[in-house]
């Protein structure tokens, strides 16, 4: 073979190889609610979270993160990441932040005693006559209550439907976080109940566009796969308010995913929607 059918042999070698890398690299891994994303929802690509196991420690912030959708990736609370992490609000992070995701917040430092510059308290003696009593136990340390479970069929008061459809997938169907409701693009999408918005973006890997509105520090409401959105982060919106339009977006259908999350878990919406 001679110097030219060597090099052309090199070359064709190279071609193939890259061709190889770049057909293995097209692969999607397995998305948050079973649904394929298209390159336009998301910027970057999250980490997985296989359903019900435990968070990673640490989660590192990326372009696009919200605590709030960090929280919902991993199915936690976002007061307890803020705790966790020593942040206030309104809860601004930075990408390449490290935010620990388990363990306990360190404790605050204990305050002084007072009584005297030495910084002891001066004990009283006891009464002439009277026995030395063995001193008290401390009183037990309280547990917070456990959050109130949500009811069977919670009052709907202040809820409205988020869109007018049929309800395509239940809530906990083949590990479902929330309740589908089919409809036309371009359809209205609205708040179930007031609140204000928390989060509007394509950061959550196969949510697509997404709206997310808080209702109190222990409800939230997720709006998923929109078209677009009409709303902005911070804006107050009242029950029934339009808030985006319905699509497909990291998703093969038009729809919308709709999720209720209490406490950070996702539960059923049906139970606040009116019947």
């Amino acid at each position: 073979m001679d110097r030219e059918a060597l090099r052309r042999y090199a070359r064709l070698t190279r071609l193939a190889v890259l061709a190889a890398a770049v057909l293995a690299a097209g692969g999607c891994g397995a998305l948050p609610l079973g649904e394929r994303s298209t390159p336009a929802d998301v910027r970057e690509p999250a980490p997985t979270f296989r359903s019900g196991g435990r968070p990673p420690p640490v989660h590192v912030v990326r372009r696009g993160d919200n605590l709030y959708t960090i929280a919902m990736r991993y199915r936690l609370d976002y007061r307890s990441i803020a705790r966790l992490n020593r942040i206030g609000p309104p809860y601004t992070i930075r990408p390449g932040q490290r935010l620990a995701l388990r363990g306990k917040p360190a404790a605050p430092p204990r305050a002084a005693s007072s009584g005297g510059s030495s910084g002891k308290t001066a004990a009283t003696p006891p009464a002439r006559g009277a026995r030395a009593s063995a001193p008290a136990a401390p009183a037990p340390a309280r547990r917070p209550a456990a959050p109130a479970p949500a009811p069977a069929k919670a009052v709907a008061r202040g809820w409205a439907w988020p869109a007018k459809g049929r309800v395509v997938a239940r809530f906990g169907k083949t590990g479902s976080t929330g309740i589908g409701i089919a409809g036309r693009r371009g359809q209205p999408v609205m708040a179930a109940k007031g609140g204000s918005v928390v989060y509007t973006g394509t950061g959550l890997v196969g949510y697509g566009r997404l709206v997310i509105v808080k209702h109190s520090g222990r409800l939230l409401t997720a709006y998923a796969h929109n078209e677009r959105t009409l709303v902005k982060e911070g804006q107050t919106v009242r029950t029934g308010q339009k808030i985006a339009e319905m699509g497909s977006t990291g998703t093969d259908r038009v729809k919308l995913h709709f999720e209720v999350r209490l406490d950070g878990k996702p539960v059923n919406p049906m139970r606040y929607l009116p019947g």
